[in-house]
Parts: structure tokens; C-alpha cells; sequence
């Protein structure tokens, strides 16, 4: 499977299939649990096949599991949205606080990602960051960089915080638990549209911009351009 169709139906079967699911289950005839159910599935199933083919787990579904079953257990309770909105900032500002931390130790979780033997030319970024000048230079830039990957996730809760807040409205006492668990279920299936467009894509942008500073500092730091800081 070629990356275009990979990543296609990495988004078809854990995002746009659950979102649909969730959206028009009661029009099919679905039961709002029953329809919470059948769109679990599709990131579970699409995981499990990840990992029998590719021998590794699938974030993306693992996510996308995550969200639909935190979100669904609140859609049963017929919670009001504010919970959803607490949910849905939780996941970011917990791995945002865990990566601020990492760059106070040794071993900052932006260095982990970038010193990958299988990715990077670690060996030779090592032996041009020999002296302890460069080693300082270069372990503050990890530092950094980490920081700066913190406050992307930091900036996505907020953004998680403010978009469900405005999604899942109140819900009238008037209306059956039934009828709530199905309103909230359409509210689920917008939540999870829009935070695309609204929320992944922005991250990517600010997330693409740390990836090229770390790695135009490191070339200029190391002497070696970018091409060569990748293994081929």
C-alpha cells in the first residue's frame, strides 16, 4: 500500500466512517449505543490490522479509539457539554505538561524523536557535535525544541477547549435520554470533523515549523546540509 492510499484510509476507516456513523445512526435505525459501538469498531479493527501487517501500533486509530470511547461514555451518561469540552483538553495538556518536563532532564522527548538511527544519520551528527561547545549548543537546541513541541499541544487544548464548548451545546431537561444520547452523538461526529480543519491542520503547520528549525540549526551547527542529516 502506497503512503497516499495509507494515509487515505487512515483517515477514511478511523476519522470520516465513525464520523458518519455517529452523525446518522438513528436515520439507519441504530440505537445511539449501537451506533457508538459500530463506530468503535472501525479504529479498533483498523488498529489491529495495522498491527498484524505493519508489526506496529497504529496511533492514529489508538486515538481515534481513545476519543470515541471517552466520548462515547459520556454520550450514555447524557452529560452536559462541558465535560466534553474537559475531555477533549485533557489528552493534549497531559502529553503538552509530560513534554515541558522532558526538556528539564537529560533526555528531552523532542531529542528521542530526532536521534532515530532508523531515520536519522545519528552517527555523523554525533561525530560533528564531538567537542563540548558543540554538545552544549546542540543539547540546548533539543531543549528548545522540545519546548516548543510542548506548546503545540499546550495550544491544542485550548483550541480542543474553546471548539467543543462551542459544539456540544447544553442539553434541554425536556428530552429523553435517548433523544440526548442521539443529539450528542451528532455532536461527537461534528467534533470530530471540525477539529480537523480547525485544529489538525494549524498543529501540523506550527509542528512542521519546529521539525525545520531543529533541523536548519542542526545542519548550520554540524556543518552538514540538510540532506545528509537523513538517512538514504
Amino acid at each position: 500500500m502506497d503512503s497516499n492510499n495509507s494515509s487515505f484510509s487512515h483517515i477514511l476507516f478511523n476519522i470520516f466512517v465513525p464520523v458518519f456513523i455517529l452523525n446518522k445512526g438513528s436515520k439507519l435505525g441504530l440505537t445511539p449505543l449501537v451506533a457508538l459501538l459500530i463506530a468503535l469498531a472501525f479504529p479498533l479493527c483498523f488498529g489491529i490490522y495495522a498491527l498484524i501487517k505493519e508489526k506496529k501500533i497504529n496511533y492514529i486509530s489508538l486515538l481515534g479509539l481513545l476519543n470515541i470511547l471517552f466520548s462515547g461514555v459520556l454520550t450514555l451518561m447524557a452529560l452536559d457539554g462541558i465535560w466534553f469540552a474537559i475531555k477533549e483538553a485533557v489528552f493534549p495538556l497531559l502529553i503538552g505538561v509530560f513534554v515541558w518536563f522532558s526538556s528539564l532532564s537529560d533526555s528531552p522527548f523532542f531529542q528521542s524523536l530526532f536521534l532515530n538511527p532508523k531515520a536519522f544519520n545519528v552517527a555523523l551528527i554525533e561525530e560533528k557535535t564531538n567537542t563540548a561547545e558543540k554538545k552544549t549548543q546542540f543539547q540546548s537546541l533539543m531543549k528548545k525544541s522540545t519546548q516548543w513541541l510542548s506548546v503545540s499541544f499546550l495550544l491544542s487544548a485550548a483550541l480542543n477547549f474553546a471548539l467543543a464548548l462551542y459544539i456540544f451545546k447544553p442539553l434541554a431537561q425536556t428530552l429523553s435520554d435517548t433523544e440526548k444520547q442521539e443529539l450528542l452523538n451528532q455532536q461527537l461526529g461534528q467534533m470530530t470533523m471540525y477539529s480537523m480543519a480547525v485544529i489538525l491542520v494549524p498543529m501540523m503547520i506550527f509542528v512542521g515549523s519546529i521539525l525545520y528549525f531543529a533541523f536548519k540549526k542542526t545542519a548550520d551547527l554540524t556543518g552538514l546540509s540538510l540532506e545528509e542529516l537523513f538517512i538514504k
